[in-house]
């Protein structure tokens, strides 16, 4: 299946991956003259953003709700480019109705920023002082990021872009450049305050995949701040499938090609640059080399150090090897009568449990609820889907795995039941996924979501570079700056468009 090129020469590039991340990217650079293709191992295109139906019912396999699509927002900027129209999404008010152990009431995390802020007073008395230190440290980060810094930097021109977003008002986030969100509460004088530590070490599961005391204060400063206006999170309708299928629209808009069922075994690199893949058609079992003058990988960076096998750079392998160990997720996909779900239900909640039993890092649940008439359920009937972040290796190392997977299952019903009317003549259908199942169906290492933690030494400035070691070769996804989440991810591929563009002039 060797490359054939017609009329004037186009530069190529492949892309690994056909994730939000790996999608946009290559769906941007067609749209600016380049020759792509866009391969990928799954049977539909969007990585954790993509669906599945059972039953007449539509289930968002991970993510399930988007950042950046209100003007100026990623996602709308993008989109703009590419000339494709916006997927219809409604805001989500509250963005998360957070449940505490033992606690009937929620704390609504409100779009409106006075309803946010009156209701974080009544809910954490005095630690407005804390509130306020993220308010300056987002207002400065997010302007900053708005003028396209890249993050960390690899040579002169990332470190000019760099340069050119600071501004004065910037200077007042680097004190606390090396703060985590446990240092800014006892900074504070919150370190005491349980209640509010529970409630962040929540959040930030979701957002930064580790706890209050490890995640880096300027990047939680953006993720606790980003729904509310005039940012938010969007509840999109259909699915998440939406987003995917724009891009792949827009990709072949603009000549570009995605083949699925398609295995990236490996890269190769001549000369200290890549300038091939090897790939694997799953359905004849045949496989060729394709040439490339850059290659995208869309990929998390475990994957990409086995992608590279001997041809990895030491440090660089050493590093990923002695990252902390990832999160896996479980998630259950419920279809159930509508009669289950208690009325006024907010699309997203999390639920926090005394008990203890198999759910998760964190003996936490979060759920997002389906809405009448968003095309995920059957009229009269709707979708739950509860997920945890759970340790993968037990998944992988158990001799027993179905009976690990029913006990999860059945844990998370009992403890869903305790909010949603969960009977046998209620649910209509049942399915679960584990880290094993993310591998099967993304090819992850390991099953892992969500990225590598947004500690300290793997954030922002310190975190894994778009530009790899090795020339002509990109990263992008949840492992690079800014992190996860598609309005993330997109970042890392506007970065990566950017730089490629300034390599090939």
């Amino acid at each position: 299946m060797p490359h054939q090129s017609v009329g004037k020469q186009k530069k190529r590039v492949i892309v690994i991956g056909a994730g939000i991340g790996g999608l946009t990217a290559g769906a941007l650079l067609a749209r600016r003259g380049y020759e792509i293709l866009i391969l990928d191992q799954a049977i539909v295109p969007g990585g954790c953003a993509s669906t599945f139906k059972r039953k007449g019912f539509t289930f968002d396999v991970g993510a399930t709700q988007v950042a950046g699509l209100e003007p100026g927002g990623i996602h709308h900027l993008i989109f703009s480019e590419l000339g494709i129209e916006l997927p219809q999404a409604t805001p989500c008010d509250p963005a998360c109705a957070v449940f505490l152990p033992g606690e009937e009431s929620p704390i609504n995390v409100w779009r409106d920023p006075k309803k946010w802020q009156e209701e974080r007073q009544k809910q954490f008395p005095g630690s407005e002082g804390f509130w306020r230190l993220l308010k300056n440290l987002f207002d400065a980060s997010w302007k900053f990021q708005g003028r396209n810094p890249v993050l960390p930097p690899r040579n002169l021109w990332d470190l000019w872009q760099l340069t050119k977003a600071v501004r004065p008002s910037t200077l007042i986030t680097v004190p606390y450049t090396l703060f985590t969100v446990g240092d800014a509460l006892r900074f504070c004088r919150q370190g005491n305050n349980h209640r509010l530590r529970q409630f962040l070490d929540l959040q930030l599961k979701l957002y930064s995949q580790v706890n209050a005391e490890e995640t880096a204060l300027l990047y939680a400063a953006t993720a606790l701040s980003v729904s509310q206006e005039p940012q938010g999170l969007y509840h999109l309708e259909g699915s998440m499938q939406v987003l995917s299928d724009r891009l792949v629209e827009a990709l072949e808009k603009y000549g570009g090609k995605l083949l699925m069922r398609h295995t990236v075994e490996g890269i190769e690199v001549k000369n200290g640059k890549a300038n091939a893949v090897i790939i694997r058609n799953q359905k004849t079992g045949d496989v060729w080399t394709e040439d490339a003058e850059h290659i995208v990988a869309n990929v998390t960076v475990q994957n990409f150090v086995q992608l590279l096998g001997e041809q990895v750079p030491h440090g660089y392998k050493k590093r990923v090897e002695n990252l902390p160990p990832a999160s896996g997720a479980f998630v259950i996909y419920l279809g159930v009568d509508e009669s289950t779900v208690p009325p006024g239900c907010p699309p997203h909640l999390q639920f926090m449990y005394d008990a203890n039993g198999p759910i998760g890092e964190n003996n936490s649940l979060f759920v997002s609820v389906s809405r009448s008439g968003d095309g995920r359920a059957p009229a009269g009937q709707a979708t739950i889907i509860a997920s945890s972040f759970v340790d993968p290796t037990p998944w992988w190392e158990t001799q027993d795995y179905q009976k690990l997977k029913q006990q999860y299952t059945q844990e998370a019903i009992s403890r869903l039941n305790t909010y949603f009317y969960l009977k046998p003549e209620t649910i209509i259908h049942v399915e679960a996924a584990t880290p094993t199942t993310f591998a099967k169906y993304t090819a992850r290492d390991q099953g892992i979501v969500g990225g590598i933690g947004q500690r300290i030494p793997t954030f922002g400035p310190f975190g894994f570079a778009n530009r790899t070691p090795v020339k002509n070769l990109w990263l992008v996804g949840d492992s690079t700056h800014p992190g996860e989440g598609t309005a993330g991810v997109s970042y890392s591929a506007l970065t990566v468009v950017r730089q490629i563009m300034k390599a090939t002039k």
